[in-house]
């Protein structure tokens, strides 16, 4: 079983390149993106508290967000493997989901960081608010989530460096080849 962390800013490419991922290497796929967005279309009590959240701008605290992913990786028990992609956010959320792992006898292989510009970002997030017509991708709402990346989020990779699981990985150009970079990645082993 190989899990892996890929991390980078909002619009970064981490859901076309889990895509690609998934198809090649059979992960399961939990993009915290993904179910607050499922939660909050269904309308759950949890995508209720969510949808109050994410309006906001802020993140969803740590213990909603490790419980929704408790529950996707119980109902997965035979998976080939997971792809977290926009988690942990946070030191404290890293931790808890290396405990999380540790306690089910396995462990997080890989953290794989898209290194993407700011500028670069915010082009690609405005081609995928016209495109996609994404709710999350407002100017107001995107200004917030890339602050709260560079300013929070972004002090997770020292974390996964000091263990040396961090790998980076140049996030522009052409897609095919930051894939094939990834794939390197995970094929050292």
């Amino acid at each position: 079983m190989i899990n892996l962390v890929l991390f980078g800013p909002p619009g970064a490419g981490k859901g076309t390149q889990s895509e690609k991922l998934i198809k090649k290497y059979g992960f399961v796929h939990i993009s915290t993106g993904d179910l607050f967005r499922w939660h909050t279309k269904n309308d759950t009590p949890l995508g209720k508290r969510v949808k109050e959240i994410m309006n906001s701008g802020a993140l969803v605290p740590d213990e909603i967000t490790i419980a929704m992913l408790k529950e996707e990786l119980d109902k997965n028990p035979k998976a080939k493997g997971f792809l977290f992609d926009g988690f942990p956010r946070t030191v404290p959320q890293a931790e808890a989901l290396d405990k999380f792992m540790k306690d089910n006898n396995s462990a997080i292989h890989y953290v794989i960081a898209l290194e993407v510009t700011e500028a670069e970002v915010r082009a690609r997030i405005a081609k995928r608010r016209t495109v996609e017509n994404r709710a999350d991708d407002e100017e107001e709402k995107l200004n917030k989530r890339i602050t709260e990346y560079f300013t929070k989020t972004i002090h997770v990779l020292p974390y996964y460096e000091k263990q040396k699981r961090l790998n980076t990985v140049h996030g522009i150009g052409d897609i095919e080849e930051i894939f094939e970079n990834i794939c390197k990645v995970i094929d050292q082993q």
